[in-house]
């Protein structure tokens, strides 16, 4: 099997932007904070208004929301709350209770207004990020400097490997895929980052990639739990960073959300959100994604054709990115949750592995510690309609064919106003290209395959057990004959390698060569330095597993691929 040479290139990239850090749209943005909160207010009650048209349907709405906040800060409590939501839910619980003594119709309509007012200028200033220019420099040099000396620590030997400069972060992060267009489209249109989330390093890594590339900052939802922790708090809320509480799944909430994401993209702020909402919990690839913030790029870009000016005319471009781990620290924890919770919808307390200062250090210093690299994959960019694009922003259909954007939101020449059902199909449209770009990028690891070769051989042998029975087994059971590993794995390795040699999928160079080496190479990398590995050769040489459920968890980065049916 011919060896495959890296894809990646160690570059030092200039500013995308001759002008510096005073020409970037989130500068601009941070500098009209106040007044960009007034308006996404403004915006939110609009469509509240649409969404809850008659008085009964907002006071109900207003009453749900109350009562849902009320629970959420009885049962799910974090330090980052404001002090004085309790009161304050309170005092709108009280001017409710007025609103039903009200006969005035004129009155309580009046009241109402003032209410649903207060409540999402609240929630707007809490989800407004507050980007600083000299925090910015201060943090990307701090990141680049302490995670370069970790890296360093751990690779050269002697007294002095603290201070040495013989690495970089690109040895550790390979950045690759179509950079160059994505450099070019930052200078065409507004850029949205979409990017797989697997763990709690993902925003961090994708700041520093985003530096790294040249390009300006980008604006980014944040988990608000992250804010529970003050020096956190400090960077991510200097960095373009807008809140996002994923406890509050009131109406509210989620209008003003959704606002302020559209207007930042209307306003030429390039962004980044996390498509399946959090991190995935199975470990596999985020098939189902969530579609509110993405529905806000096809807002924004209708809104934007419509008034075709220099600064909101600009085309919004979809930019997939998938990241590529050989092991995940939070893996054990995350597939608990997902087995606890397969099958149901029901809420739960999100168990913050890393709610601590101290723990995040420890979380960083093994990651960066540790020999494994990292793969960042930059995918083809695409219209909101899901049509790939080239580097001048000109997109093209299926066959090839060059495509007006505009004429999707055109009828009769004209822009065509809000239209909810066609907008959803669009969103639809939209996240199932976006799920296909995932995959076509994903990059294959040694570890991911063993991963997949030994889990799969595993079901087929038990085959009459569910997945639940089968990871109730005991270890002596759960043997596999390293021959029957190895021509298992040798299919699975040529299967991948036609579907890489098809476009369909991206590997990783390690991924050839000796089967042995390539085996061995997995094994080593698989779920290291986890307390019990999912895969290793024990003392008879055959393979076995200390914890099924991650072998479970790592075997799912390759679901979606068809591959199961090589297993014999």
């Amino acid at each position: 099997m011919d060896k495959i040479s890296p894809d990646y290139v160690k570059k030092r990239y200039k500013q995308v932007l001759p002008g510096g850090i005073n020409e970037w749209p989130v500068v601009n943005f941070s500098r009209n904070r106040e007044r960009i909160v007034r308006e996404v207010a403004e915006e939110s009650i609009k469509q509240i208004r649409k969404l809850a048209p008659t008085r009964e349907a907002l006071i109900e709405e207003i009453e749900t929301t109350v009562f849902r906040e009320k629970l959420r800060i009885k049962r799910n409590p974090w330090a980052v709350d404001p002090e004085d939501e309790g009161k304050f839910l309170s005092r709108i619980k009280a001017s409710l209770l007025d609103i039903s003594q009200m006969e005035d119709h004129e009155a309580i309509d009046e009241a109402l207004d003032d209410i649903l007012e207060e409540m999402v200028i609240r929630y707007s200033d809490e989800i407004a990020g507050n980007f600083k220019k000299s925090r910015y420099r201060m943090v990307r040099r701090l990141i680049t400097f302490g995670f370069a000396r970790l890296l360093n620590a751990s690779r050269v030997r002697g007294i002095g490997s603290i201070f040495s400069s013989q690495y970089t972060m690109q040895d550790k992060i390979h950045i690759t895929g179509e950079v160059e267009e994505l450099r070019e489209l930052t200078k065409k249109g507004t850029i949205i980052m979409v990017p797989t989330h697997f763990s709690n390093l993902d925003s961090i890594l994708i700041g520093w990639v985003i530096s790294a590339l040249g390009l300006p900052a980008f604006i980014y939802g944040a988990g608000l739990n992250l804010f529970n922790i003050r020096i956190v708090a400090y960077f991510i809320n200097s960095l373009g960073a807008y809140k996002v509480d994923r406890r509050k799944k009131n109406l509210i909430y989620l209008e003003t959300l959704k606002a302020h994401s559209r207007i930042a993209i209307q306003l030429g702020c390039h962004s980044l959100f996390f498509p399946g909402g959090t991190r995935s919990r199975s470990g596999k690839i985020e098939k189902r994604l969530k579609l509110g913030l993405l529905s806000t790029a096809i807002e924004a870009q209708r809104l934007n054709f419509e008034k075709e000016s220099e600064e909101s005319g600009k085309k919004v471009f979809i930019v997939p990115v998938t990241l590529n781990y050989n092991f995940v620290l939070e893996a054990p924890s995350l597939i608990r949750q997902y087995l606890r919770l397969q099958g149901q919808e029901r809420y739960y307390t999100e168990n913050d592995e890393y709610s601590t200062s101290y723990k995040i250090a420890a979380f960083l210093i093994k990651f960066f510690t540790k020999g494994s690299d990292i793969s960042v994959s930059i995918g083809k960019a695409m219209d909101v309609l899901g049509n790939y694009v080239d580097q001048e922003g000109n997109s093209y259909d299926k066959s090839g064919r060059l495509i007006d954007t505009k004429e999707y939101f055109t009828q009769d020449g004209s822009i065509v106003s809000h239209n909810q059902q066609r907008e959803d199909e669009y969103t639809r449209m939209l996240s199932e290209k976006i799920v296909d770009e995932f995959h076509r990028i994903n990059k294959v690891f040694p570890s991911h395959l063993v991963a997949f070769c030994g889990f799969v051989i595993l079901q087929k042998k038990f085959r009459k057990l569910d997945l639940y029975n089968l990871m109730r087994l005991p270890e002596d059971e759960l043997i596999i004959p390293y021959e029957e590993f190895y021509s298992t794995f040798q299919n699975l390795l040529n299967r991948v390698h036609k579907m890489y040699n098809k476009g369909k999928v991206s590997i990783s160079p390690s991924l050839t060569g000796d089967p042995d080496e390539i085996i061995r190479q997995g094994l080593k990398n698989v779920g290291m330095y986890h307390a019990k590995r999912p895969l290793l050769i024990n003392k008879q040489g055959d393979l076995t597993t200390q914890d099924i459920n991650l072998l479970f968890y790592y075997h799912n980065r390759l679901v979606g691929y068809n591959l199961e049916q090589y297993v014999e």
